[in-house]
Order: C-alpha cells, then sequence, then structure tokens
C-alpha cells in the first residue's frame, strides 16, 4: 500500500514536456520525441555503481565509467546487473522492444536506467552526458522520462575532401560532434577533378599523381578567373588512416561513406591514368587547378573504364563496411562522349537513345557491381536522368523536387537540397562574412525550418525520405578552422531537423533556451564557430515608427555592445542591459550596429538592422 501511495504522488508530480524541456533545466538538442520532466534529481557521487546487463550494454557502461573519471574525477564501480528489477544506481539494458536506435530513458532520485538496443543505449548516453550538470559541489540529474526516438533513419554531413584535405584529428572531432547529436552518417566526398585523397594500391599513380595540383585559384566571391597561387598543393589518406577513421566512427555507431565521383569529376584519376579517357591516345592531362566542371570525363564506351572503376570499388568496400557505396554521377558533360568512337559504339550496340542513356547504362553497371558484393550505391540526383538504376537511393541536391521525383518513382531518397542544408553557402550579409561561394544564402534559421519530407508526397511516397543530408564543399575553405565556422551552430539545427518529429519543433525553444547553453558549452572548448547575431534583430529592413527591441545572448554569458552611429560597434559603445525603445519620424532611418562578445572573447560578425518610417 506504501509502494502504491509514493507511485501516485510521483505521478502527480509529472510534468508533461513537448518542445519546451528548457523550461525546467534541460536543454536537449535534438528534442526528444516524448519527455516527461518531474520534480527532484539524481545525485552522482562516489558511491554510485554503474551496472549492465550484457555485452552491449557493457560498452555504454564503460564509456561512461570513462566519461565521469575524465571530467569529474569520479572512479565509480562496473557491475553485472543479475536481477530484473531496478537496482540503485545508473543501469544500462539491452533491449530492441522500441526498434533500432530507440531508448527510453528514466531518472528519478534512487536510480537511472537507459534501454535501447546498442546504437539506443549509446543515443541515451548521449542524453545522460547533455543532461549532468555541476549544481554547486554536486553532480545531478534531473529526474524525467523520455521514450525517444529518432524521425528519418539516415542523418548525415557531407564532408569534402577533394578541394582541400584536413587532418586525421579533424575528421574525427566531426565524427565525435555528430555521434554528440545522434548524427549516424559521415558522407566522405574522397575524389574530385582537384585531387584524388585514398589510397588505391593495384592503381600507386592515383596517389603519386592525382592527388596533387601545381597551384590553386585564389578564391573569390564569383569563381571568377583571379589569377592562381602558383604553389603545389596536395595529399591523401593511406588505407590505414581510412580503416583509423572507420573504426573510430563505428565506436560511435556513425557510418562512413565512401564517394568515389564517377563518370565526371574525374580529371585527377585521369591526369594519373589517361588511357581511361575518351580516343585512342587521350591526354596529357593534369590535376584541375581551378574550380568549375571539366568535359574530361571517364569514356563509357571502353571496357578498360569499367575494369579499373570494378578494381578501386572493391578496394573502397573492403576499407568500408558501409551499406551505401556512393558514386556521385553529378555534372557530367558529354561532349567528349558525344565525339568518342567508343561511346558511339556503346551507344548503338545497346540502342540507347543519346548520351544521357549511355550515363543511365554507366551507373546501372556499376550499381550491378555494387550490388553483386552485397553493397547499395547512392548517387546525386542526377542519377534519373536517362533512367535511374533499379535499387539506387537518390541524393537530391538541386532541387527538392528532384526528391519529389525519384521518390514517385519509388526510389528511397535523402535529402540534401543546396537551398536549405548547403554549408557552404553564407550565413549572414555577404560583406560581413568570410570567403564563401558566391551564392547562395542559409543562415542557421533556414536550416531550422526547413522540413525534409515534402508535403506534395502521399503518405506511401513519404516513406521514401530516408533522411537529410548537408553539404560541405570546400572550394574556399583552405583549413579546417574554416570549415568549423561553417559547420557550426549549423550541425545543431541539422541534428534537430533529422531526428526531432515536427510537432516537437519549437523554434524560440531551440533559438533563445537551448542553442545558447550549447554554444557556451562549445565556447570552452577550442572549435571555432560562427558566434550568431543578438536574438531580436535580423538582417533586414524593418518597417514601422515605434520599436520596443528586446535582444537576448545567441551564447549564454556573453555581453552585446551596439550604437546607431553607422559605424562598427564596439565594445565602448553602449552595453546591452534592458529592452530599446526607438521612435523615428516620418521618412527616418536610423542603423543599429551590434557585436556579441562571448566569455571566451569570440565576437559576432557585425549586423546591421535599418529601421524606416514609410
Amino acid at each position: 500500500m506504501k509502494y502504491i501511495f509514493i507511485c501516485y504522488l510521483w505521478a502527480l508530480l509529472a510534468v508533461p514536456v513537448y518542445g519546451q524541456s528548457s523550461a525546467s533545466g534541460v536543454h536537449l538538442i535534438p528534442e526528444p520525441a516524448s519527455m516527461v520532466i518531474r520534480n527532484g534529481s539524481y545525485i552522482v557521487n562516489e558511491n554510485t555503481v554503474i551496472r549492465y546487463t550484457d555485452g552491449m550494454s557493457k560498452k555504454n557502461a564503460v564509456q561512461l565509467q570513462e566519461y565521469l573519471f575524465k571530467n569529474y574525477g569520479l572512479n565509480l564501480k562496473l557491475l553485472s546487473r543479475r536481477t530484473e528489477k531496478s537496482d540503485p544506481g545508473i543501469s544500462f539494458v539491452s533491449s530492441k522492444a522500441k526498434g533500432k536506435e530507440s531508448y527510453t530513458f528514466k531518472a528519478d532520485p534512487s536510480v537511472i536506467e537507459i534501454s535501447g538496443d546498442d546504437t539506443g543505449m549509446f543515443y541515451g548516453l548521449q542524453t545522460l552526458f547533455q543532461l549532468i550538470k555541476v549544481k554547486g559541489q554536486k553532480l545531478e540529474v534531473p529526474c524525467l522520462e523520455i521514450d525517444d526516438k529518432p524521425r528519418y533513419a539516415y542523418r548525415g554531413i557531407m564532408q569534402d575532401v577533394g578541394y582541400h584535405i584536413y587532418p586525421v584529428s579533424f575528421i574525427k572531432s566531426q565524427i565525435e560532434m555528430l555521434a554528440k547529436y545522434k548524427m549516424n552518417v559521415y558522407h566522405w566526398h574522397l575524389t574530385e577533378d582537384h585531387g584524388w585523397r585514398i589510397e588505391i594500391k593495384k592503381y600507386p599513380k592515383l596517389t603519386s599523381v592525382g592527388a596533387y595540383r601545381a597551384s590553386t585559384q585564389i578564391s573569390n566571391y564569383v569563381d571568377s578567373l583571379n589569377g592562381d597561387d602558383h604553389l603545389a598543393y596536395g595529399g591523401f589518406y593511406t588505407q590505414e588512416e581510412i580503416k583509423e577513421i572507420v573504426a573510430f566512427a563505428a565506436e560511435r555507431h556513425v557510418t562512413v561513406i565512401p564517394e568515389i565521383e564517377l563518370p565526371g569529376h574525374s580529371l585527377a584519376a585521369l591526369a594519373a591514368y589517361p588511357e581511361l579517357a575518351c580516343g585512342d591516345d587521350p591526354g596529357p592531362f593534369k590535376v584541375a587547378e581551378r574550380w568549375g566542371i571539366f568535359e574530361d570525363v571517364y569514356c563509357a564506351g571502353k571496357e578498360n573504364t569499367f575494369k579499373f572503376l570494378e578494381d578501386v570499388l572493391t578496394e573502397v568496400m573492403e576499407l568500408f563496411p558501409s551499406p551505401y557505396i556512393h558514386i556521385g554521377g553529378d555534372e557530367c558533360p558529354k561532349e567528349r562522349w558525344k565525339k568518342c568512337k567508343y561511346c558511339q559504339k556503346r551507344i548503338k550496340d545497346n540502342h540507347l537513345k543519346d548520351e544521357f542513356e549511355l550515363q543511365s547504362y554507366f551507373v546501372k553497371r556499376i550499381e550491378k557491381f555494387v550490388n553483386s558484393k552485397g553493397r547499395k550505391i547512392i548517387g546525386w540526383d542526377e542519377i534519373l536522368e536517362g533512367g535511374l538504376a533499379p535499387n539506387a537511393t537518390v541524393m537530391s541536391w538541386r532541387t527538392i523536387d528532384e526528391g519529389i521525383k525519384a521518390a514517385k518513382q519509388g526510389h528511397d531518397v535523402v535529402m540534401s537540397p543546396l537551398s536549405h542544408v548547403y554549408f557552404d553557402f553564407i550565413q549572414g550579409k555577404r560583406e560581413l562574412e568570410p570567403l564563401a561561394i558566391g551564392w547562395g544564402y542559409n543562415p542557421l534559421s533556414r536550416v531550422y525550418g526547413y522540413d525534409p519530407t515534402p508535403t506534395v508526397l502521399s503518405e506511401k511516397e513519404k516513406q521514401h525520405i530516408i533522411g537529410v543530408e548537408a553539404a560541405i564543399w570546400t572550394e574556399h575553405m583552405d583549413t579546417y578552422r574554416k570549415v568549423e565556422y561553417m559547420l557550426y551552430p549549423r550541425l545543431m539545427a541539422l541534428a534537430e531537423i533529422a531526428w526531432t518529429f515536427p510537432e516537437n519543433k519549437d523554434s524560440v525553444n531551440f533559438f533563445e533556451r537551448r542553442l545558447p547553453k550549447h554554444l557556451a558549452e562549445l565556447d570552452r572548448t577550442d572549435k571555432i564557430y560562427r558566434v550568431p547575431s543578438p536574438i531580436g534583430v535580423s538582417d533586414t529592413t524593418l518597417i514601422g515608427a515605434d520599436f520596443n527591441l528586446d535582444l537576448k545572448v545567441p551564447v549564454e554569458g556573453a555581453k552585446i555592445y551596439y550604437n546607431f552611429e553607422g559605424q562598427d560597434a564596439r565594445e565602448t559603445d553602449f552595453l546591452y542591459e534592458k529592452p530599446i525603445r526607438i521612435i523615428l519620424n516620418k521618412g527616418e532611418r536610423r542603423a543599429l550596429k551590434s557585436i556579441v562578445i562571448t566569455p571566451s572573447g569570440r565576437r559576432s560578425v557585425n549586423t546591421t538592422t535599418i529601421f524606416k518610417n514609410p
């Protein structure tokens, strides 16, 4: 009877929360599918015991043990849980009842229990990491219940290393951040006109020749001819380095999907092996030094082309256990094929209509080979042209309509439209942003507002939208620090649209409450990130006569300085402490310039808002 009464009281204290986690001091990103917050907290101390039920749950238990020792100096005991009842302490329980990647998280004053499959328990552990807070001399976890699962099965980023290459340590740091925010795919773009970045032992010239260019275009906003730097550039990842990265990712439940571009974007390979191009005596070629699309591509009429690619893909598949192999398929000019006797013979012999169907032949043949190895292909949406390979998954990048078209044809689709999730695009006013590609604008708010599942699809067709991915093309990112700036904090917004169901999203909650907490944590690391503008202003024109601006800091602990003089805001200007009242006369306009300075000294790009009374 006493137990029943306690449970009744506990139920009365429950507060159901959907999209309002921070109201009770909980600031999870991404927002869970279902959460009930209760009063009280669980105290983690030297007497806490970490328990597990089997080998899978033990892995997560060990990770928690290591995390608490590294970050808080607690060396907690690890024990096997041998009973069905809940034991005091923190328990990991293996269970497939909720489905793949799903988990439940329950915390009361005496017990924390995380249950799910292997990946689900890992995501529950990431949730626990976000919930643990130091309060005074105590380490606390709020009492709550979470029943969580992802909206999409595929949640990733595409990292290009063809234009510029980055250290193994940076690749690992990206994977760690993906795992932290419950992302599960690292799509690695390894070959490009401008550099071949993966060691293939059967074809050593791919790296000895194809991995290096003699010079690089000096970047500018519009990719026009602007001179070269005349500096040799290049590098590649050895197979041992790749194995290390793949294993590192697997430990964090992130799948690394390799991309080997074909039939276009292949100039680096042709520089190494010119016989793979169209014609009887093609070449010589050199690794591309300027940005753009090049007409020299793999010959679709020569058998040695397919022999080469099958050999390459065989080695690739030995390195990457991913279910998908990305084969590119985008931006392949057809001019060389139109003039090539081998390609024209292939068209004639296979009763193809034109060069677009020849590309379809190319992709289908590669797909058949990849399928024979127990894998599936995924490619950019141009693989729809000329007829899509039967089992291919489409990555829709040019427009949302391409994803709709593929889904209506019954193909699985990963939405990666440049209109919303291309992270090489600028995030603010161009004159105030670092150098980026000459068109496109994807601020944090635009990423967060994107719904990857088009409403025009039927319920059955919507099932083919299996995920979302952001692309990071790197023509203008010559250092990994620049990649960090372009990735963070947009990654946090991407994580929420990939994991969280639309009914649980809340932009005010995300931008004003949860994200500032996470950026404050990021601010304490050595990572570079774009400090957002003050919440309450935007890079636009506000029309009216009377404004009452209530600004909020985008990073917890930051300060805002501002002026109306039309100059760059300085630390010596007004420190924002209360709402700003602005009354304008007819035809008057004023420029508000502001700067955010974070606790670590990082600063926002200055933003301008014009107030105008018509």
